[in-house]
């Protein structure tokens, strides 16, 4: 069961048009953000800082990288609600769900070129607690990534690191439309809600 209960943005004064840009946009409000409207001062710096992170439209880092990578990140944190946002996410855009099976194995996979290698191990790393950022990653990183692409990068990490900690701590309930996405895409290699729906018999976590 969530800690807090999300609360509809409709009834929150100057967050309705958030809300209706949400369901355009992904289809649904999500229930972390839904969560946050106690404050919607924080919703508003939230949106407009993963703008900044991950508009496509600046950035010099494939958007599907960067999912990969906010992926990967939530797996290494522990938070399911933001892996199956990170799958669901992936749907909407098109991306291969081959991949994002595969991410788990980035190390071995033919599927992710050397590039993709070690940015996903550089988010590893960085996701971590403690933290296993070393001089080496950044040199690895250096090897295939501009210092501009290396921010991009540690910034989707930072960014999710918020959203882990969030949605990890009040036991965010999971849409029915991410929970879907996720058991198909990664249900296989040991994705499960756990606390996150109470509607399944799934382990705690």
């Amino acid at each position: 069961m969530p800690r807090l209960d999300p609360l509809p943005l409709e009834d929150v004064p100057g967050l309705e048009p958030i809300g209706q840009m949400y369901e355009s946009v992904y289809g649904f409000v999500p229930n972390g953000v839904r969560i946050m409207a106690r404050r919607p001062a924080i919703v508003e710096g939230f949106l407009h800082l993963r703008r900044a992170v991950m508009d496509p439209a600046t950035s010099t880092v494939p958007p599907e990288l960067k999912n990969l990578v906010s992926l990967i990140a939530s797996k290494t944190h522990g938070c399911r609600y933001c892996q199956a946002h990170a799958v669901y996410g992936a749907d909407r855009a098109g991306f291969d769900r081959a991949r994002l099976a595969a991410v788990w194995e980035y190390e071995s996979s033919d599927l992710f070129n050397e590039a993709e290698r070690v940015a996903l191990q550089f988010a590893v790393d960085a996701a971590a607690v403690p933290n296993g950022v070393t001089d080496d990653s950044y040199a690895a990183m250096r090897e295939h990534w501009t210092e501009g692409q290396i921010v991009e990068i540690l910034a989707v990490v930072a960014l999710f690191g918020f959203l882990n900690r969030w949605n990890d701590s009040l036991g965010t309930p999971l849409e029915d439309p991410s929970h879907v996405a996720a058991t198909e895409a990664v249900g296989a290699q040991g994705w499960a809600a756990g606390k996150h729906r109470h509607d399944v018999e799934e382990a705690d976590a």
